[in-house]
């Protein structure tokens, strides 16, 4: 009786590295892909537009050049919810960035 019980437990051995080692595989697998990442290191705006009209502005985002992108991107939040890039150089969008700066220093 004593054989079996010995002859079985190198298997049981076996199985319970296996295991093991799936078990750490899977954890590590999960842990990597719901890492957050930083930021992007891209530039974000590829295309931009000259302007849109402020009543449909919620917010807006200006991202100084950096290591990620050379230029300065400025990321408009519409109401509807999308993202618009809007070009800096633009007079029409110099007036928005001015007019939220304002409207945020009088709050």
């Amino acid at each position: 009786m004593a054989s079996p019980a010995l002859s079985t437990a190198p298997s049981n051995l076996r199985l319970l590295r296996v295991a093991l080692l799936l078990l750490l595989l899977v954890a590590a697998s999960r842990r990597a892909a719901g890492a957050p990442l930083v930021t992007e290191l891209r530039c974000q705006c590829l295309q931009t537009l000259h302007g849109i009209h402020p009543k449909n502005i919620q917010s807006v985002n200006v991202k100084a050049p950096g290591p990620h992108c050379a230029q300065t991107e400025v990321i408009a939040t519409l109401k509807n919810g999308q993202k618009a890039c809007l070009n800096p150089a633009s007079p029409m969008v110099k007036k928005i960035i001015g007019k939220m700066l304002n409207n945020g220093k009088s709050n």
